[in-house]
Parts: structure tokens; sequence; C-alpha cells
């Protein structure tokens, strides 16, 4: 498996696959064909289906028009200030290797394309190219084991944590560490503007954020009902700042990044644990994303929902667990039931946009991450269904979905609702 700051990547949302992933593509392709002033970009499937809710358009012009490339000669700093991108929406096409496929082609003054790459996004800000050469320095494995039941026979066997497996694999020159703290700095930061903001989100849906009056009246209420109501508080203000193109950190993805910072910030503000705990705990969090990406799939195009707010909801309730003491088979149990309890969960904007159902969904599934954790606590740890099985199954499951109900908005509530 890959570095788990493969995991957390900052960013603009809305959307991992949809918004990051096509950016980060049109830049790459730029960077082998720096002298491109025109490109015809094509998109494919889900990507085509959602992409203009989701801001792909945008994306992939901004990438295009802020590009800054050195003239290797004079090594001078140059930024691309002419040209175009023409965009092409190819909705009912998918191309073989994922649901969210691209092609991006240099165009020249005659109008005749060449040098044609393929591109696929396949979640949480990550790309793939078919047609490029690998590049060198590209981050390699850096964990030997890649399922959750040997790290936690590692774990069993050294009396070590999650979280101490990430630092022995990752080294101490990994920069991981520090990843992490602007990981939770940024979290912090979502979470803190979203609460005081107000209005409607951009889109046709005209829907009005809610998190400063969630925050509000939680105070109002009893223990219970205020601790469930500043987690629902935190999850909607990050997954609000999501939805308006806020910046946002991928946890696994950005339709799904409010749950996991909304549980963390509840507990350290709750607990009073400290930045180190919280970071710790973050490793962990990382960890278990990484082994669902390395196994399954994050992508919401590829498996649903399950892979994105499931995931979350997983990695949140190890958080709580571990957190509060509890035991590697602790932690994992916890795991297991916040993603068992989201298979099958479907992807299904309305318009094409992460707001319906998904700001909701990663206030819920916080609320579920706390249970899960609690629930684990009260346990030994000791269960029948394993985190890896329930991975197997979200793939198999994800892979049985027919595709309007992975983000292509041709099904489900933005089938009836749209």
């Amino acid at each position: 498996m890959k570095s788990i700051k493969d995991i957390y990547k900052i960013g603009k949302g809305p959307s991992s696959s949809h918004t990051m992933g096509p950016f980060k593509a049109v830049r790459h392709y730029l960077e082998n064909h720096p002298d491109s002033h025109h490109l015809h970009v094509t998109l494919y499937g889900s990507l085509a289906a959602t992409g203009k809710g989701h801001l792909t358009d945008i994306a992939i012009e901004e990438a295009f028009s802020t590009w800054r490339y050195t003239d290797k000669e004079t090594l001078e700093s140059k930024v691309r200030r002419s040209g175009d991108v023409t965009i092409e929406w190819m909705p009912k096409e998918f191309l073989q290797v994922h649901p969210n496929g691209m092609k991006i082609a240099s165009k020249n003054y005659d109008g005749d394309l060449y040098d044609k790459w393929t591109y696929y996004s396949i979640g949480g800000g990550d790309i793939i190219c078919m047609d490029c050469p690998i590049d060198a320095d590209e981050e390699g494995n850096v964990y030997e084991l890649s399922t959750m039941t040997a790290i936690m026979d590692w774990c069993n066997s050294t009396g070590k944590s999650y979280w101490e497996y990430v630092a022995e694999s990752e080294g101490p020159n990994s920069g991981v560490w520090e990843h992490l703290e602007l990981v939770w700095k940024v979290m912090k930061e979502a979470v803190e503007r979203g609460i005081e903001q107000e209005g409607v989100l951009p889109g046709p849906l005209a829907l009005r954020r809610k998190a400063l009056s969630y925050h509000v009246r939680a105070f109002g209420q009893g223990d219970t009902f205020k601790t469930r109501g500043l987690v629902f508080a935190y999850a909607l203000a990050v997954s609000e700042e999501n939805a308006a193109g806020g910046t946002i950190v991928t946890a696994p993805t950005c339709g799904s990044c409010g749950t996991l910072p909304s549980v963390l910030y509840h507990m350290q503000t709750r607990y009073k644990f400290s930045d180190e705990r919280i970071l710790r705990a973050l490793a962990t969090c990382g960890l278990i994303g990484n082994i669902v990406k390395h196994n399954a799939s994050v992508s919401g195009a590829e498996v649903g929902c399950q892979g994105e707010v499931g995931v979350a909801c997983a990695m949140a309730a190890a958080a709580v667990a571990q957190l509060m003491g509890g035991s590697p088979s602790q932690i994992e149990y916890a795991a297991e039931m916040g993603l068992e309890h989201h298979l099958g969960l479907t992807c299904d904007p309305v318009g094409g946009l992460v707001q319906i159902p998904c700001i909701e969904r990663n206030a819920y599934a916080a609320a579920r991450a706390m249970d899960a954790g609690i629930y684990a606590l009260y346990t030994d740890g000791r269960h029948r269904v394993s985190f890896d099985q329930v991975v197997k199954v979200m793939l198999e499951t994800g892979n049985d979905l027919p595709s309007v109900y992975k983000e292509t908005s041709e099904g489900g509530l933005a089938k009836h609702l749209d």
C-alpha cells in the first residue's frame, strides 16, 4: 500500500473524483505537453453524467488557464495566458478501466487532434494515465501488510497500536506527521468556517446552509442531544464548505469529507484530547482508508456511496475507539461496523450536485461512527465478521450495483427529485 498521505489530500470541493482528479489530469498533461495552447477534453461515463453539477468543467478550465510552466533554458516561470479548452461530454459511453474516464488531446490551429492521452479519475483525487510513461517520482508502496487482519495480528504480537505501525512503515523522514499536522489544521479550519456561514449553497437546488443553526440549537439541549447536535453541526459545516467549493481534506473523498473531521473536532473539544493524540487517530484512520482503497475502492462511481461515506464512517468509528482507549481488536470492530452498516448505499446525487443526499449523509454517518466506536468499547473485540470480509463484500456489492446508482444521477433520489 502507498503512504497514508495518499488518502488525505487538501484541495477545493465539491468532488475529489470530478473536480480534483480532472484538474490533476489536465495539469499532468500540460506538464508533458508544455507547448499545447489548445486542448480537447472528452469526458466519459459518470464523469460526464454529473460533471457539470460537480464543477468538472470549471476545474478543467482553471487547471488550463492558471497553469505555470518553466522554460528549461531560462528557468523563467511563465503563465499560460492564451489558448482554449474544448470539453466534450459522453455520459452514455464508458471506457474500459473505470467509470470516470477522460481523454485529453492537443489541438492545432486547423482543429486536428494529436497526442491523445487517456486518464481515469479513480477516487480520492487520484488519477491513472494509460498512455503516458510512469512518473519517475511516483511514490511506491510503503506498507508491507495490506489487510486489517494482518496488521491487527502485528499489533497483538508486538503490543503496539495501528498508529505505531504507520510510524514504523512510513519511516522517520517521510514527512507523514507534518502532513497530518497540516491535515488537522485544514480540517479544523473547515469546521470553524462552516459553522459561521449562512445563506444558500451554489447551484439550482437553492439549498440553505444548516450548520450554524444546528450549532446554536445544540447548546440549548441536554447532554445527550447536545452531543448529537454538535456532531451534526460540525459534519454539516465541513460538507457545506465542500459543496461551496471551499478548501477541505479528502477523508477519503470530498463527498465524504465531513464525517471524520466532525468526530475528531467533537472528541477534542469535549474530552480535551491533545493534538498529538488526534494525529495518532488520523494515522489509524488513514491506514483504514488505505486498506479499502488498496483492496476495493473509495470511488462512488465505481462502488457507490458505500465506498465514500461508508469508509468515512469506518475511519471515524476507529478514531473514537482508539481515542477512548480501545484495543486493536476493538478498533477493528468499530471500523467493521462503520462500513458494514453502509453496505449497499447508492450514490445518487440530485442534479449531479454534492448536496442532496450527500451533506446529510455525512452528518448521519458521523453519529453512526460515534455509536460504532462506543458499541465496540463495550465488547471484548471478538466478533464473527471481519473488516476485511466487509471490504470484500463492499467491492462485490459495488460491482453488482447498476450504473444508475453509481454517481450518474440516473436513479434513486436523483431520478425522483431532479
